[in-house]
């Protein structure tokens, strides 16, 4: 199947302000499907509320758009009972890490076969460019006039911390990367987490003087550097790409139905 295939085009033109890096991760996404290829059928897309999360609408996979933060509690249990399905889990920074946090970190420590896209672009977008749990210290925001105060999670270190058995970083510049990772990540079994970088210079690049989206995208080609190169130890600024852990683990479904299994007498 070609990429436009997956879309559903009746819903375009997109909701994305012009410059948005989401529609790059929705191609990417696309593109990643096409490679594997997968059919329809075997890929569902769970999404919350937010500017990330309008591309479960634009995707002609099975498809649940929930609440806000939800997703990974509704993904768990479609995934529980649809176990072959390839469950693809596209959220904002914050609606994995400020009221989604605690859903977050138990799929991660449960180990459920999701696959969870964080679109990092510091900021609540969708509904005014309010400071995010990744905007960072010293940033400005629509309620922090001022500065934020609040330090930022590093999303890379809380996945590792809480159990993903799968956890990449990269950025909307780095487009054949993000392709390849989205790949391993989806057919990895058990919680895949893949933050993504991407700009928003609507209300965050125009809050924060970032410049244009273009200035935005050259921002993350400078400031960014592959995992252990020398350039990060000359430059610890320097935000790493790349893969940060790959593991094999107990995977939850194939656990809970050994428990099913085991109730009903290993019949």
């Amino acid at each position: 199947m070609a990429v436009r295939d997956y879309l559903r085009e009746r819903f375009f033109p997109h909701i994305w302000c012009p410059g948005c890096g989401h529609g790059v991760v929705l191609n990417s996404l696309l593109r990643t499907v096409e490679e594997l290829g997968f059919t329809k059928n075997q890929i569902a897309v769970v999404s919350g509320i937010g500017c990330s999360s309008r591309i479960s609408g634009y995707v002609d996979f099975h498809t649940l758009h929930t609440l806000h933060g939800r997703a990974l509690a509704f993904a768990t249990g479609l995934k529980l009972q649809k176990p072959d399905l390839r469950v693809i889990v596209p959220m904002g920074d914050g609606d994995a890490l400020a009221i989604g946090g605690n859903h977050f970190l138990h799929a991660a420590r449960r180990n459920i076969d999701l696959t969870a896209i964080v679109m990092n672009n510091r900021t609540y977008g969708m509904t005014g460019g309010q400071y995010s749990p990744l905007s960072g210290v010293g940033t400005a925001a629509t309620t922090a006039p001022y500065g934020n105060i609040d330090p930022g999670f590093d999303t890379v270190r809380l996945a590792a911390a809480a159990g993903a058995t799968f956890v990449a970083r990269t950025t909307t510049y780095h487009v054949q990367q993000l392709v390849k990772i989205l790949g391993e990540a989806i057919q990895h079994q058990g919680f895949s987490v893949v933050e993504v970088l991407s700009q928003c210079p609507t209300y965050f690049g125009r809050k924060n003087k970032a410049g244009s989206a273009v200035d935005m995208m050259r921002q993350f080609k400078d400031q960014t550097t592959p995992v252990g190169s020398e350039a990060k130890q000359g430059n610890p600024a320097l935000i790493e790409r790349g893969v940060f852990v790959r593991e094999q683990r107990p995977e939850y479904c194939a656990a809970y139905d050994e428990v099913v299994r085991r109730a009903q007498g290993g019949r």
